[in-house]
């Protein structure tokens, strides 16, 4: 046989003689056949990636300042801190004076007067009544036609969960279950032995904190192959105030700085602190951190600054200094929040943007990352803030952001954090106008971060400027406006029904 042929023997019985051109030949094909394929394949990734997972995690009354990112010398967050060095720090982040409109707006996209959410509970709970003004009245679950972000990232293939406060309706339909929630447990009101909705079984002497970070790492690692938003807000650092007690032994071991210097609270937040750690690291190991936004914020300021402010001889559990006041006002200790992005590839490592963002800025900003449609008949309030998570130095579309809180919050016997107001802010400038008397206060807040000096007077133009813009805008919007109260008329008697009764109006005063 020639010694140019090769006889290979199929399993038939005939022979099949080959050259080696040929073989060579088939190998080539063989090799660009599957090049071919591989390349395909990534061409076919590339034109496709997979969306980034979203995660939110959220705490309760973390006061601006209540982080060593943020300046806090007493509280110690390691990893929140090292969130920040991973990514953007927002610093002039706003939500709103307390707890229910904030989640409301983040839920909704939308500002309080299309939700009707203020605040919490009824009109009720503060004696408006020995007041000049009638409240509007407080809605108390997230209406039903308003579609939530969860509900558009589950449209658009997310699988979604919450734990921890919802604080929007948990009956029936008003439960995050029925609201796009693909897992949902709900719980508030306590640290320890605490209840859930639905109804699961709770490890005795279980910390919140840590029960709840248990099921984010277990639903993370479940859906750790597919797109998924979880939300994770904690009922830390809320009162009551209760922590382990191994936290608070070494606490107090430390000298408190500059009002903060509460060892419970500083356990608390260091339980909040290590959950957002044992997130991170579940991502890390899952290698997934590179394709997941996560977001670190809060949902109102801190419950301090009242002794500063005189509305409270004394008892704040921590301090929002340099920031005015705190949970309950729309001075910058009740609103400024906390906001920390990381989003590898797009964020730059230990940036901030100043710019004025605020919680209806969130739905939008979910709705870019994840390639989601808005829904249908609910405007959107927000921008998205991807364009400042890529350029922090940038600027946004809009001229302004709003506040409007037509109710009263009390502080104690005939103390108040607020009384019904309504707020502007464009850049540096903020406008309040107090709707009992009108009257106008306006600071600059990159000279006077403290609201100490009241510049209505000496900068009328400007003043005239940002109120004209804050009603236009109320009107844009249908904002309801607190209604002239007769005290006589509106005090109720035991049996519900309204009579005069001069006596009882004069002591309310």
């Amino acid at each position: 046989m020639s010694k140019s042929l090769i006889t290979i023997v199929p399993t038939s019985h005939e022979f099949l003689v080959i050259s080696p051109h040929r073989i060579a030949t088939l190998i080539l094909c063989i090799t660009l056949t599957a090049l071919s394929i591989v390349a395909g394949n990534a061409a076919h990734s590339a034109e496709t990636p997979r969306v980034p997972n979203i995660v939110l995690i959220l705490a309760d009354d973390l006061g601006w300042t209540d982080t060593g990112t943020y300046g806090s010398r007493y509280y110690e967050t390691p990893h929140i801190d090292k969130l920040a060095v991973q990514g953007l720090k927002l610093t002039n982040y706003h939500n709103c004076q307390n707890c229910q409109p904030t989640r409301a707006a983040i839920m909704s996209g939308q500002y309080g007067p299309r939700t009707g959410i203020y605040t919490v509970g009824s009109i009720d709970r503060f004696n408006w009544k020995s007041r000049p003004l009638k409240p509007v009245e407080n809605v108390v679950s997230l209406p039903l036609e308003k579609r939530t972000i969860a509900q558009q990232l589950k449209a658009a293939g997310y699988t979604t969960a919450i734990f921890g406060k919802w604080h929007l309706g948990e009956r029936d339909k008003y439960h995050p279950h029925e609201r796009g929630f693909d897992e949902a447990i709900v719980t508030m009101g306590k640290h320890f032995d605490f209840n859930t909705s639905p109804k699961v079984d709770v490890p005795e002497g279980a910390y919140l904190a840590d029960w709840l970070t248990d099921h984010a790492v277990e639903f993370i690692t479940k859906n750790q192959s597919r797109p998924f938003f979880l939300y994770l807000p904690h009922f830390g650092v809320h009162s009551p105030y209760q922590a382990k007690r191994d936290l608070i032994e070494k606490f107090q071991q430390k000298e408190g700085v500059a009002g903060h210097n509460n060892p419970t609270y500083a356990a608390m937040i260091a339980s909040v602190d290590d959950s957002v750690g044992r997130v991170m690291q579940t991502l890390d190991e899952l290698n997934l951190s590179d394709n997941t936004v996560l977001i670190f914020s809060s949902d109102n300021g801190g419950v301090g600054g009242y002794v500063r402010e005189g509305i409270k001889q004394g008892g704040d559990v921590t301090d929002n200094a340099p920031l005015r006041s705190g949970k309950g006002s729309l001075y910058e200790g009740g609103t400024r929040d906390a906001f920390i992005v990381r989003w590898p590839g797009v964020t730059t490592p230990a940036t901030t943007c100043n710019v004025p963002t605020i919680h209806v800025d969130i739905f939008p900003t979910f709705l870019e990352i994840a390639g989601a449609k808005p829904p249908v008949d609910q405007p959107l309030d927000g921008e998205s803030l991807v364009k400042l998570f890529r350029q922090p130095s940038g600027q946004l579309e809009r001229k302004a952001i709003f506040q409007h809180f037509p109710g009263y919050l009390g502080a104690g016997a005939n103390t108040w954090r607020t009384t019904p107001v309504g707020l502007v802010q464009q850049g540096d400038w903020k406008l309040m106008e107090f709707f009992e008397d009108g009257r106008l206060e306006l600071y600059n807040l990159s000279d006077d971060i403290g609201e100490t000096k009241n510049l209505a007077k000496s900068h009328p133009e400007k003043t005239q400027e940002l109120l004209q813009a804050m009603r236009d805008w109320r009107a844009a919007i249908h904002a309801p406006m607190p209604t002239p109260n007769d005290p006589v008329k509106d005090v109720p008697t035991e049996n519900g029904k309204k009579k005069k009764n001069k006596k009882k109006a004069a002591a309310d005063e």
